[in-house]
């Protein structure tokens, strides 16, 4: 009997796809994955190196992580009413909400370009993903579209990355209400970048059954410890709850997120720098010849460049020791795009330096 081989088991659907490439940042300043540039410093890092030599690395975490949880819910005022479940980072959660979701001929919806995440784990999941084109121009949401694809498609869920990855725009809050309220299933509004924007839906949980809130520490300046969060109606988390695996936030992540935590202060005021930053280096680009940088309220601005160029563009920022991401490939509205993420000052003046050598 021949040997059994990949082709003869693994789905069709999953050998299409290609894995999600992270390119090596090694010897790179790093401009390209959304991270906050700024540490800790010393004596916090001798504070939290303390804090970690009580844990007890030879049981598990706490299932639940209960603790954590509850500094959750007091540091971004989560309502009370609401569920909460934590996930290793917003993919897993994503992935909880569509394979708890997924059935024959069940849609998973989204305006795009948006964080890739969506479509690619509805792919895993064997549901069908219809992306709806955001507005030429300002990436603006084209409600009359989302609607129509809504009553056509009735998707079981709707994702809605607010800021919105890669584009940096928050949608209308109106029109993102008319999408909640008209929508046939769930929507889920990611706040991966809440911390940036001014404006939130965590409020409006009470006002509507169908609403889940998804955030991240990551842009925080904790990527490393992979954490997000799902919150929402119970009804709706607790069938959530089934599928997830058991001590999946590990007990490193615990303590450390508490400890971060409880330091609102500093995480605040490197909010602050990034977004005074941010200000800065959107009108250095605006001045450099053939770039057109769009308004941003995350830690990323996203800019064209002249036709063609992107490719080039992106080389030569490499060739100079900077790594940031190149969405030109994936066409569209993204077409000779670029996306930088905000470091620290003396990084976002060597990026600027090398894009005008490169022009």
């Amino acid at each position: 009997m021949p040997a059994v081989t990949p082709e003869d088991l693994i789905r069709p659907a999953i050998r299409a796809l290609a894995a999600y490439h992270v390119p090596d940042a090694r010897g790179l300043i790093k401009l390209d994955a959304m991270e906050n540039p700024y540490g800790w410093p010393e004596e916090l890092k001798a504070a939290w190196l303390e804090t970690l030599r009580e844990v007890p690395l030879n049981r598990y975490p706490d299932s639940h992580a209960t603790s954590l949880k509850e500094s959750l819910r007091e540091f971004m005022a989560i309502p009370a009413s609401a569920g909460l479940i934590l996930g290793n980072g917003s993919d897993e959660l994503i992935q909880l909400v569509i394979l708890a979701l997924a059935a024959p001929g069940r849609v998973v919806l989204a305006p795009e370009p948006s964080f890739v995440m969506y479509r690619m784990i509805a792919s895993f999941a064997g549901m069908d993903f219809i992306g709806v084109p955001l507005r030429e121009g300002d990436f603006s949401l084209d409600l009359a579209a989302v609607l129509e694809a809504m009553g056509h498609y009735r998707p079981a869920v709707v994702f809605i990355a607010y800021p919105n990855n890669p584009t940096g725009n928050r949608f209308a809050e109106g029109e993102v209400r008319q999408l909640i309220a008209a929508a046939p299933g769930l929507v889920v509004v990611d706040e991966a970048y809440f911390s940036f924007a001014d404006h939130s839906f965590l409020a409006s949980l009470p006002d509507y059954d169908n609403l889940l809130i998804m955030r991240t520490l990551s842009k925080m300046g904790l990527a490393g410890l992979r954490l997000g969060l799902l919150t929402g109606s119970p009804r709706w988390l607790d069938e959530f709850e089934k599928l997830r695996l058991p001590y999946n936030i590990n007990v490193l992540t615990q303590v450390s997120a508490e400890f971060a935590l409880r330091q609102p202060a500093l995480l605040d005021e490197q909010a602050r720098c990034i977004r005074a930053d941010r200000d800065t280096l959107l009108r250095a680009l605006q001045v450099l010849p053939g770039i057109t940088p769009f308004p941003s309220e995350a830690n990323f601005i996203l800019f064209r460049t002249p036709a063609g160029a992107a490719e080039r563009l992106f080389a030569g920022l490499r060739e100079a020791g900077i790594l940031i991401k190149n969405v030109s490939g994936a066409g569209g509205l993204l077409r000779d795009c670029l996306r930088v993420t905000l470091g620290t000052p003396e990084e976002n003046r060597t990026f600027l330096a090398a894009l005008a050598a490169a022009l």
